[in-house]
């Protein structure tokens, strides 16, 4: 992060990314002197409501973030910035957005947490949008303009008031990853009292050991009478997260039951000293790792990985029957993750695999049949996406094996256009049974 004297100095000419996070109450017209260089604009946590009507001289500016400010309504001048792609403004007060403001060429749109009850027509023009985030809204229903929007891939309309799904969404050709849940179409039918609660007193939370859009996960020991258990600690950041809200995220964990590629959720917190709401899982081994990282900037929706990672297809075979083993029992208990994606996904050398995190996950139970089935057969995308991220890193000698091409064939499966006509995860599930069964002959 820089410094606004670092800014006004000159110090910062020639820059290509500026942050500044310093309490502004208004735009530095100084940032206008990097307007030939700057590609990445970050002024998120100031209190900002405005921008200035030149905000279109920075002509090279492709992502620009205003998290945490004080707009109102999102700023039209936005569109103004030929090469901008990627806007967020999450946890701001918006509930205007003026069809102006919505360029044709975003790719990426951060409206979490705001004030917004209805969207202009005009985000149908933005055919390239692949990320559309808009949890912790007023929505009530979604323009049906949206149905051009055939690049979109990822979805966020948590926690809204959205009281009947539109048909079009699930004719979009490309979307994976949809969050429905806290919405009146989407209700849950179990109460978070199936869950037992394990008391914060009870728990001495050691080390944290990782942090994500929902909370925070930490090491910890629960001592449950005379036992001590190590266990795993996720408390929840607030109300509303980027992908949904920690009451749905609690409700899932207590239905999703057992199942050997899930981990396992204890209890529910209870007792906190700032009223945090958390869960209690069963540790994971150390020898757990992460199988991907998170999208970039440039992959938007796809996962990446470091330069060296690699897979060997006997790995792959495995990881792949075992994520469609757990996403069969998650959607025959009426559930669909909603973010299926290798940075969710726990492996070790030893074959362990575990899918988690039920952040953007939603409860469908006694939704109708033709709705659980498309809600399947989306998800049924994020593994073809899945499957083909992990074939692009196969190890040498590997990619023209006759295993790699059947495993082709399944990814073209999963991405077939028309929704319905995808395999569900059952379906999966026997085909790669099958496959492995002939390279085991």
């Amino acid at each position: 992060m820089q410094t606004l004297e670092q800014l006004l100095s000159g110090q910062l000419k020639g820059i290509k990314r500026l942050k500044l996070s310093c309490d502004l109450t208004e735009f530095p017209e100084a940032i206008f002197d990097l307007a030939e260089s700057l590609e990445i604009l970050d002024l998120s946590g100031n209190r900002l409501s405005a921008l200035p009507s030149h905000f279109g001289l920075l002509k090279n500016l492709k992502i620009a973030f205003f998290s945490n400010n004080l707009f109102t309504e999102l700023p039209a001048v936005l569109a103004a910035c030929p090469r901008l792609e990627m806007i967020g403004f999450k946890a701001n007060k918006i509930a205007v957005v003026p069809s102006e403001a919505l360029s044709p060429q975003l790719r990426w749109l951060i409206l979490t947490d705001n004030c917004i009850e209805t969207l202009p027509a005009s985000i149908g023009s933005c055919r390239r949008l692949q990320k559309c985030m808009l949890a912790g809204n007023r929505l009530q229903q979604l323009p049906p303009e949206m149905a051009n929007c055939s690049g979109l891939e990822l979805l966020r309309i948590s926690a809204n008031n959205i009281e009947v799904l539109p048909e079009w969404l699930f004719q979009l050709p490309r979307l994976s990853w949809l969050a429905i849940a806290g919405n009146p179409c989407c209700t849950a039918e179990r109460a978070l009292a199936d869950l037992p609660g394990i008391s914060w007193d009870d728990l001495a939370v050691t080390v944290q050991l990782g942090e994500g859009a929902s909370g925070w996960v930490s090491h910890a020991i629960w001592r449950n009478g005379a036992m001590e258990t190590a266990v795993a600690v996720k408390l929840f950041k607030g109300q509303v997260t980027s992908d949904g809200s920690p009451d749905e995220e609690m409700k899932i964990a207590a239905t999703a039951g057992r199942h050997p590629h899930l981990v396992q959720v204890l209890g529910n917190i209870t007792g906190h000293p700032e009223a945090k709401q958390g869960l209690v899982f069963e540790l994971i081994p150390d020898s757990c790792k992460l199988l991907g990282n998170p999208p970039s900037f440039d992959s938007c929706t796809r996962d990446t990985f470091p330069e060296d990672a690699v897979f060997s297809l006997r790995q792959l075979l495995t990881i792949a029957q075992a994520i469609t083993s757990a996403a069969a029992h998650l959607h025959a208990a009426g559930i669909m993750h909603g973010d299926l994606y290798c940075h969710n996904t726990l492996v070790n050398e030893e074959g362990l695999v575990l899918l988690t995190d039920y952040g953007a996950a939603c409860l469908y139970q006694g939704a109708h049949p033709g709705v659980a089935a498309a809600l399947q057969r989306i998800e049924v995308r994020a593994f073809g996406c899945f499957v083909d991220d992990l074939l692009q890193r196969l190890a040498p000698g590997e990619a023209d094996k006759l295993l790699a091409t059947a495993l082709r064939n399944i990814v073209s499966e999963c991405m077939v256009e028309t929704v319905l006509l995808r395999p569900d995860f059952n379906g999966l599930t026997e085909k790669l049974r099958l496959i492995a069964g002939r390279t085991d002959e």
